[in-house]
């Protein structure tokens, strides 16, 4: 018996367990090896939930996808539109399937991907692997249309809407590891038996007390996975991984991580705060230091303000080239932390050269060194790189900078041996 006939052989035993309606935790459909092209860098993009959450509708969409293109953030690596939850009909279809809000998506989640596509972006969609969405879960949207049990089915219409990124959330208040996993793989094998490559997002942590977070490894399930609480447009909320969760507390969380990430799967921070619009928001420091951080991390880069209403400072923290690079490195090694407490050291290893940075945790200005032999660089000459500022020179004394509160200087260093 080959390969394709057992998977349609799974694929119909599954089937039959969902018509039961039998609640037992789910199993993997089949072993299969997720597609590696997805997620070969950490993926880029924009997400409308930190903007718009359960008020998005098909023109907003569409706004936030030209002005992608207008802006320049497509071509600097943002390609990944996501519609977050509330984009369905609160109910399924008498078929059972997925069907998109009639009144805020009047044309349909097909011609969306149409249009997204016709721009040279990747269209992505939310959904749970429970029987309720996360917004259903809390009460914030009518309804139960989540995937639990309907997997097969629901990644057929994903490939058949044109869908490229999936982020499936969890966000359920009750549950074990061991039926999360089994939800997730279960998904993961039906989006692979479809033959269509979507990124595939998962999110093992909100509303989930005692998620597994940073010490579970979620590699080869999919290919990126969040490894903290949800986070909020806020520099500290006081919390080590509970939610809601600020720039500074994610931070502290992934400084543990011992999951490595590496071509095809990473570790997932939650996505970008930087220019929405909070109480009390981050200021520019902050910014940098959220988006320096993230790259140092080989994170995914999801953008969550709105585009068409973007500054001019903010745009130009999202759309650094050479912040990017660092993220985007072809090694995707992440970075680790060299020195701790309230003034940090961190170096992550590029394809060329080492990235460093120097991040003040305080609330006060701070001169924070560190030197070629505790970066573990050899001996010579160092040519170095502010990446935020431009500002480059030579060095083979100890490496050092004046940081803001809340700050971080990003360096490159290029390195010549004597």
């Amino acid at each position: 018996m080959n390969r394709r006939s057992i998977l349609r052989i799974a694929a119909a035993l599954l089937l039959v367990l969902s018509a039961t309606g039998s609640a037992a935790p789910r199993e993997p459909v089949a072993a299969q090896q997720l597609p590696v092209f997805p997620a070969e860098t950490p993926p880029m993009g924009w997400n409308s939930w930190n903007t718009f959450g359960c008020d998005i509708d098909e023109a907003k969409v569409r706004r936030a996808a030209d002005a992608l293109v207008r802006s320049g953030m497509r071509d600097a690596g943002y390609r990944n539109v996501v519609v977050d939850d509330c984009w369905y009909e609160p109910q399924r279809d008498t078929a059972g399937n997925l069907r998109a809000d009639r009144a805020r998506f009047p044309s349909g989640m097909a011609a969306l991907g149409d249009y997204l596509h016709s721009r040279g972006l990747r269209f992505g969609l939310y959904m749970s692997p429970n029987v309720r969405t996360c917004a259903q879960f809390t009460g914030a949207y009518p309804g139960s249309t989540g995937s639990g049990d309907r997997e097969l089915g629901d990644a057929r219409t994903f490939a058949a809407w044109g869908v490229d990124y999936l982020k499936y959330d969890w966000c359920h208040g009750a549950g074990s590891t061991r039926t999360a996993r089994a939800a997730f793989t279960t998904m993961r094998d039906a989006l692979a038996a479809t033959g269509r490559p979507i990124t595939y997002s998962i999110n093992p942590n909100s509303n989930f007390p005692g998620a597994p977070g940073e010490t579970e490894s979620w590699r080869g399930v999919a290919h990126l996975a969040r490894s903290t609480e949800d986070i909020q447009p806020v520099w500290d909320t006081g919390h080590t991984n509970e939610h809601p969760m600020g720039v500074r507390n994610i931070i502290e969380v992934l400084s543990g991580l011992p999951d490595r990430p590496a071509p095809g799967y990473w570790n997932d921070p939650d996505m970008l705060e930087v220019g929405v619009n909070g109480h009390p928001g981050l200021n520019h420091e902050e910014a940098r230091t959220h988006l320096s951080m993230w790259a140092m991390f080989a994170a995914p880069l999801i953008a969550g303000n709105d585009p068409s209403r973007m500054s001019p400072a903010d745009h130009d923290l999202l759309t650094n080239p050479e912040v990017l690079a660092v993220d985007q490195d072809p090694l995707g090694h992440a970075a680790h932390r060299v020195t701790g407490g309230d003034h940090q050291v961190w170096t992550r290893p590029l394809q060329q050269g080492t990235a460093v940075a120097l991040y003040n945790r305080s609330d006060q200005p701070a001169r924070i060194s560190t030197t070629p032999a505790e970066l573990r660089l050899p001996p010579g000459d160092h040519r170095i790189r502010n990446l935020w500022t431009g500002h480059h020179y030579r060095t083979t004394d100890p490496i050092s900078a004046d940081v803001p509160a809340h700050g971080t200087v990003l360096l490159r260093i290029d390195s010549a041996r004597r």
